[in-house]
C-alpha cells in the first residue's frame, strides 16, 4: 500500500527549528517532501512572485538533503512544489510549526496560513500550525499534537476549500488543558510608526504596535490560547459575506441594469 505523501512548508524559513520538529513527526505518517522559503517570509500574506524567476536549491541538514529551498514566498513554495517537486498529488499539506501566534485578523497577513490556504485552493487537506510565543522554544508539544491531528485528517479528510488553523499555547505538554474547536476571533494589531531620519536627512518609518484583543464572548482562537487550550479553527478561503448579499439586493442604485448574483 502506498504511503501518504505529505508536503511541508512554513514562513520562518527552511532552516527554522519548528519545521524540523514538524518533519520529525510527519515522517512517522508517510513520505515527506519539504519545500520552504530560503529566508524568513513572515507576514507576506498570500503574495506570489510574478516579476522575477523563482530559484530553488537543495537544502542540506546534518550533511544530508533535507528539502528544497525556494527564493520566494510560502505560496510560491506550494505552487512550485505541486508543479515541479512532487510526482503525485500530496495527501496532506502542513505549514509550520510557526514561531508566534496566527490568530484573529493576523491570519490575513500570515505566510504560514497562506501556505495552507494554497494547499486548500488545490483541493488538498491542509493544516497551519503555530506556537503562540516568540520566546518559548519547546516545539515538542506542538509537534506531538500535530501528529495526532494529521493522522485524523488523513483518515477523514476535510471539506473542499477548508483548512485547519491550529495555535498551541506556550506551555509544557502536561500544562496544556486540551484542545477546543474555535472560530477565528477579531483580535488585531493597532499599529504605530516611529519616524526617523537617515544620515542624509530622509525620513523612514519603523512599524510597531500593540495587539487589541477581541472583546466578544464566544469560543475564539485567542480566548482558547489564553485559557491554556490548543485552538483549532476551520477556515475557508471564500471571503464572501453571503448574508450581506441578500440585504444588498434591496439597494436601489439607479443603474441601467441591476444584476443580482
Amino acid at each position: 500500500m502506498q504511503k501518504p505523501l505529505i508536503l511541508l512548508s512554513n514562513d520562518d524559513g527552511i532552516f527554522a527549528p519548528g519545521l524540523y520538529a514538524l518533519y520529525e513527526q510527519m515522517v512517522k505518517l508517510g513520505e515527506v517532501k519539504v519545500v520552504a522559503p530560503d529566508s524568513e517570509q513572515s507576514a507576506v500574506g498570500h503574495a506570489i512572485t510574478l516579476r522575477n524567476p523563482l530559484r530553488a536549491f537543495t537544502w542540506m541538514r546534518f550533511g544530508e538533503p533535507f528539502g528544497t529551498a525556494v527564493i520566494g514566498t510560502p505560496a510560491d513554495c506550494i505552487k512550485l512544489a505541486l508543479a515541479e517537486f512532487v510526482d503525485r498529488k500530496p495527501d496532506l499539506v502542513v505549514s509550520g510549526i510557526n514561531q508566534g501566534a496566527n490568530t484573529g485578523v493576523d491570519i490575513l497577513y500570515s505566510g504560514t496560513v497562506s501556505a495552507a490556504t494554497e494547499g486548500a485552493v488545490n483541493r488538498i487537506p491542509s493544516i497551519a500550525i503555530s506556537l503562540t510565543s516568540f520566546t518559548f522554544k519547546n516545539f515538542q508539544p506542538s509537534a506531538d499534537f500535530i501528529l495526532k491531528l494529521a493522522q485524523k485528517v488523513l483518515e477523514n479528510g476535510l471539506p473542499v476549500g477548508t483548512f485547519l488553523n491550529v495555535n498551541v499555547p506556550p506551555l509544557e505538554e502536561d500544562k496544556i488543558k486540551g484542545y477546543i474547536w474555535t472560530r477565528q476571533g477579531l483580535s488585531r494589531y493597532v499599529e504605530r510608526f516611529e519616524k526617523r531620519y537617515d544620515p542624509k536627512g530622509r525620513p523612514y518609518y519603523w512599524m510597531d504596535g500593540d495587539k487589541k484583543y477581541d472583546e466578544n464572548s464566544g469560543c475564539t482562537d485567542d480566548k482558547a490560547i489564553a485559557d491554556g487550550f490548543i485552538s483549532i479553527s476551520p477556515v475557508h478561503y471564500d471571503l464572501t459575506d453571503h448574508n450581506f448579499i441578500e440585504k444588498a439586493k434591496d439597494w436601489n442604485l439607479n443603474l441601467v441594469s441591476n444584476i443580482h448574483a
